[in-house]
């Protein structure tokens, strides 16, 4: 089989730490990532959930900003009151 280089970038503390949680498990970097190929390909999907950062969630980005916008009118702290609190009460 014809072997190909795959070059890519990461964060450099991300990598030594593949790297070091790899060499614990006995493999090397090359063959995590030709393990994780393997099984993308095979079953046509990456193999572990991805979800999104619910913090960039347009709804809490436009939360921020009006909090912020408030915090620059009244100079001071703003509070937020968790809704899913009270109705529960």
């Amino acid at each position: 089989m014809a072997q190909a280089m795959v070059n890519f970038r990461m964060d450099e503390t991300l990598k030594k730490r593949m790297e070091a949680t790899c060499k614990s498990m006995g493999l090397s970097v090359t063959a995590a990532y030709t393990m994780f190929a393997t099984k993308v390909t095979r079953e046509q999907r990456i193999p572990f959930e991805i979800t999104a950062d619910p913090f960039f969630t347009d709804t809490n980005m436009d939360r921020l900003k009006k909090n912020a916008a408030e915090m620059d009118r009244n100079g001071g702290t703003v509070h937020e009151i968790n809704l899913d609190d009270e109705i529960m009460d």
